[in-house]
């Protein structure tokens, strides 16, 4: 089998960069090893704590023991099926803040500042605001990826936003638009009661062209010759087989996979190919470095009014909820549940918004557990910029492996510092007079838990990922030793190789990963194609005028 470009994952990037050449003409054929986004636990957004604990949807990987966690191997699920991640992720759809894409460019890669990307971001939505505000010149209609809002109407969620105008913080129409700083509704990719995944917006188009295929099989290693990538060794049904691409290779399979499968073809640091018998063809120490995440605690309260989710959270409940999704795709399964959101600064002299929050009208435990038995609600919070770092290395030579992943979460000092700091503003926020109505008691940590030495337990024990993985494969310039891509995502070293997933991000941008990463697949397919890139768009987005000197 061959074909122009073969583009390894069917995920959020990858699917983005199949629909944008096969309506060019190109031959396509896109590699996954999962299999069909179909049924119910990926359709239905409210069953979304589903698909990524199942192993017919999910990898299944787990970082090695975290030294700074006590020794905790923490889940790091990735989607092994079409759509990738985009199957089986929250639906949280954040962009990132303006000045993240431009500290990219700082960093190297040139032409990915915020003006560079912002026409890229419009020509992947198509947003619906929903009528709760926003400028729709700085968005995107009539692309291939719908936004949503929900309803909000659990009173609730927009307590939320309202406690954290009264904390005095900016309420903001629209995060992805002129103004991320503040609370306000958040965005998902949902469409008519349905998760709107990169399969549907992106890889069903294409493959509905004759010019683009699919093939279920497991990628092993990506074959160069003569310093030029040819084609992928895949197995198949038991069998090793050969695809010869004629024009690239384009390897879109995760900031764990994409590394592993570079490693294994013979471009990485070289000492750790030696290591495992791996031939080097392309010394490049950065590959599988710089990995980076968001960690983040949830800081629970209960209710003293029965308005939570916790009312469908018994058997009879849930059946009600898959039967309304079911019948007619409405009511609570119809939403992934996270509705409002606050992007705030921990402190004076931060430029922007280094905090997010996830509000959920419910209390619950990432295993799905009701911690306290009644009603509550939650802020998942965490930093966005944490200064540690980890790395992606290989296990063995065998490709059937898999990788060694260690964050070396909370490594830093600052680490702890910011923690802290997120959970005494978020406990300062339930504390407005917005709950008064309806807070009743701390859940978690708990009100005993006060001091640094407290929380810091508290964090060790409690902190999880929040599936951000990103920058194993650092995009800069050619000359920097540490840089895998050149800013067209072409492999430094190697020909008819580049690399377009959340790998290539050089640092972690503001809030989910999903939006850039799709982003980042709409904008390497033009440097693939040899287009011009869509002309910068100079908006000036809005930063707070005395940051300098003050947290709010």
């Amino acid at each position: 089998m061959q074909a122009d470009y073969i583009i390894i994952g069917a995920g959020s990037a990858g699917c983005a960069i199949a629909y944008r050449l096969a309506e060019e003409g190109k031959r396509v054929l896109v590699i996954e090893h999962g299999g069909s986004d179909r049924g119910p636990f990926i359709n239905m957004p409210g069953a979304l704590s589903y698909p990524m604990n199942m192993p017919r949807y999910d990898w299944g990987l787990q970082t090695e023991p975290e030294p700074h966690l006590g020794g905790r191997r923490l889940a790091a699920p990735r989607g092994k099926v079409i759509g990738g991640s985009s199957s089986i992720n929250g639906m949280i759809y954040v962009r990132g803040h303006a000045r993240d894409f431009d500290t990219w460019s700082e960093m190297g890669a040139t032409g990915w500042g915020y003006a560079d990307v912002l026409p890229y971001f419009k020509r992947q939505e198509d947003w619906h605001d929903g009528g709760h505000g926003g400028d729709a010149s700085w968005r995107g209609q009539g692309g291939p990826l719908h936004v949503t809002r929900g309803k909000r109407d659990n009173p609730l969620t927009r307590a939320f936003v309202e406690a954290g105008r009264e904390a005095g913080y900016e309420v903001t129409g629209d995060y992805n638009g002129h103004q991320q700083e503040g609370f306000g509704p958040f965005e998902m990719t949902v469409w008519k009661g349905e998760r709107w995944s990169a399969a549907k917006a992106y890889l069903r188009p294409a493959l509905a062209k004759p010019n683009c295929d699919l093939i279920h099989a497991f990628a092993r290693r990506i074959i160069i010759e003569d310093g030029r990538a040819i084609g992928v060794e895949v197995e198949r049904g038991g069998s090793i087989e050969t695809l010869r691409a004629e024009a690239e290779v384009i390897v879109s399979a995760s900031a764990f996979n994409s590394p592993k499968l570079l490693m294994l073809s013979g471009v990485g640091p070289a000492a750790h190919l030696a290591e495992h018998g791996i031939d080097v063809i392309a010394d490049r120490p950065g590959v599988g470095q710089n990995l980076q995440d968001h960690l983040e605690l949830y800081i629970q309260a209960a209710s003293k009014q029965p308005v939570s989710l916790y009312k469908y959270w018994s058997l009879l409940g849930k059946a009600y909820v898959g039967a309304r999704w079911l019948l007619n795709r409405s009511g609570p399964g119809a939403t992934n549940q996270f509705e409002s959101t606050g992007f705030i600064r921990s402190a004076p002299g931060v430029e922007y918004p280094d905090i997010q929050y996830h509000f959920l009208p419910i209390a619950v435990r990432y295993d799905g557990k009701i911690p306290h038995n009644g009603h509550g609600f939650q802020a998942h919070t965490g930093p966005m910029r944490s200064p540690s770092r980890g790395s992606v290395t290989l296990r063995s030579s065998d490709p059937k492996d898999p990788p060694k992943i260690l964050f070396n979460y909370m490594s830093h000092e600052k680490d702890w510092q910011d923690f802290r700091k997120c959970i005494l503003l978020t406990r300062e926020i339930f504390a407005q007079p917005a709950f008064a109505p309806f807070y009743d008691f701390e859940i978690q940590p708990g009100e005993a838990l006060q001091s640094d030495d407290d929380l810091d337990g508290f964090i060790r024990d409690h902190v999880e990922s929040a599936y951000h993985p990103c920058g194993t494969m650092k995009m800069g310039r050619a000359d920097d030793q540490m840089a895998v891509v050149d800013p067209e995502c072409r492999v430094i070293g190697v020909d008819g190789l580049r690399v377009a997933d959340s790998s290539i991000f050089p640092q972690i941008t503001n809030g989910n990963l999903n939006a850039p990463s799709i982003m980042t697949g709409e904008k390497a397919s033009d440097h693939i194609l040899g287009k011009t890139p869509l002309a910068p768009e100079n908006l000036s987005p809005w930063v707070h005028p005395e940051w300098e000197g003050t947290q709010r």
